[in-house]
């Protein structure tokens, strides 16, 4: 890219007011030639004026040495190019200033104000000794000589000088334009790359949590369940043999549907949801997210199918709840209607993680489900109450990481709705959510 103003400023030091050694180097030549054009017309000045003519080099020599402040004071040395105008002298410095100050950035009003009055002396002055020098001639060249001979040397020292400083002044204003919008552009590409790495950075997080909160879905639950009846086989395996194989069986059938969800979100996370072995690595973590969460949406398949579990699996979960023992009950409020696909498997979830969690927490707790179908919303909530036997809670030695009540947040609050959870004043616990039905 390129260098941006403070460096290149830093990179060029010189002395004084000068940028480059070059250009410090340059205008000490320009002050000494200067210097001894001045002091070299300085010897007729002193003679014209009847001064020693020591005291008009050193006069000439003072005044062209002011050109060595071109850079730094412009106005000053084209008043002193002025100034001594009169005396015949300055010709180098007055083309050199009216550049100099012409290219400087100045207002036009001073510059032309300074380059008219220098061309208004040179007019004079260059009158007055074309005149003289006609005058002690032996050539006649007519009374036109003289004022376009004036005109012409006013105009040639004053406008070639001005136009030019003025052309290296725009061009050089272009191009310190140009540098800076260069920097300014890679300001702005650094900082859009932070934001685009900021936004990256975080879109990965949220497909991480994203894929986290849906296998945690669709696996605890059912592995709480294996979990809870393997925990009842083992206590009536002697006792009573029917009831131990019926736990088996359904050991075994929900181990299965739990190995077969969570070998679908695996090989969505290997294979990016069918892309090629050469594009596996490109794929976006966001497309493995929603290839993830459409897997973890497909609940059994061979247990009916469908894109996703509904609120008319309810059933079906407080059945499976039940077999392994736990005692609940289904209320519903309201007309029974069809939801949005995403609102329907929110509310399924809500159920599912709460009823795992009284698995969990409360074995043997009796629950009460309540669903609520209102005109723009639907409400559901999960109710424990405090489980018959303290220790039956640890029984099955279930897990807890302590993700659950975060997913169900997350679910809920997505959709523009309302969460809350905490136990209740009868010692059980409570989930409550409300999503918007719109």
């Amino acid at each position: 890219m390129t260098t941006t103003g403070e460096e290149h400023t830093t990179g060029r030091g010189g002395p004084w007011w000068w940028t480059r050694w070059r250009s410090a180097v340059l205008d000490v030549g320009l002050a000494a030639g200067s210097a001894a054009e001045c002091g070299a017309e300085g010897v007729r000045f002193a003679h014209d004026a009847g001064v020693p003519a020591a005291v008009g080099v050193v006069f000439g020599v003072l005044a062209g040495s002011t050109l060595v402040v071109r850079r730094k004071w412009p106005i000053a040395v084209v008043l002193v190019s002025i100034a001594i105008t009169p005396a015949q002298m300055g010709y180098l410095m007055g083309i050199v200033g009216l550049y100099t100050l012409a290219a400087s950035e100045l207002p036009r009003r001073i510059i032309g104000s300074l380059a008219g009055m220098s061309f208004l002396g040179m007019l004079i002055v260059m009158f007055v000794r074309v005149k003289q020098d006609t005058q002690r001639g032996t050539w006649e060249l007519g009374d036109w000589f003289v004022p376009f001979a004036s005109i012409t040397t006013a105009v040639g020292m004053t406008a070639p000088p001005v136009l030019l400083g003025m052309y290296v002044g725009a061009r050089r204003r272009l191009m310190e334009s140009l540098r800076e919008r260069a920097d300014s552009l890679e300001r702005e590409l650094q900082l859009l790359a932070e934001r685009a790495e900021e936004r990256a950075e975080w879109a990965r997080g949220e497909e991480r949590t994203r894929i986290a909160r849906e296998m945690h879905d669709v696996v605890a639950h059912r592995v709480s369940l294996m979990v809870v009846h393997a925990a009842a086989l083992q206590a009536v395996a002697r006792k009573d043999p029917e009831k131990a194989v019926k736990n088996a069986a359904l050991v075994g059938d929900m181990g299965r549907q739990a190995l077969t969800e969570l070998r679908e979100m695996l090989g969505v996370l290997r294979s990016g949801d069918g892309v090629g072995s050469r594009e596996r690595s490109a794929v976006p973590l966001v497309a493995v997210g929603v290839a993830a969460a459409a897997a973890a949406s497909r609940v059994v398949d061979d247990e009916g199918g469908g894109d996703g579990p509904c609120l008319s699996d309810v059933d079906e979960l407080l059945g499976q709840s039940a077999a392994a023992g736990m005692a609940v009950d289904l209320s519903v409020e309201g007309e029974t209607r069809s939801y949005a696909a995403e609102i329907e498997q929110t509310a399924y979830r809500v159920v599912q993680e709460a009823l795992t969690n009284v698995h969990k927490h409360a074995a043997g707790a009796k629950t009460h489900v309540r669903l609520a179908h209102r005109v723009s919303e639907i409400a559901m909530q999960v109710e424990n109450e405090p489980p018959p036997e303290p220790a039956s809670a640890s029984a099955a030695r279930l897990p807890s990481g302590g993700n659950g009540l975060v997913g169900m947040r997350e679910r809920v609050l997505a959709l523009g709705g309302v969460f809350v959870s905490g136990p209740t004043d009868a010692g059980g616990f409570r989930v409550s959510a409300v999503i918007p039905a719109v």
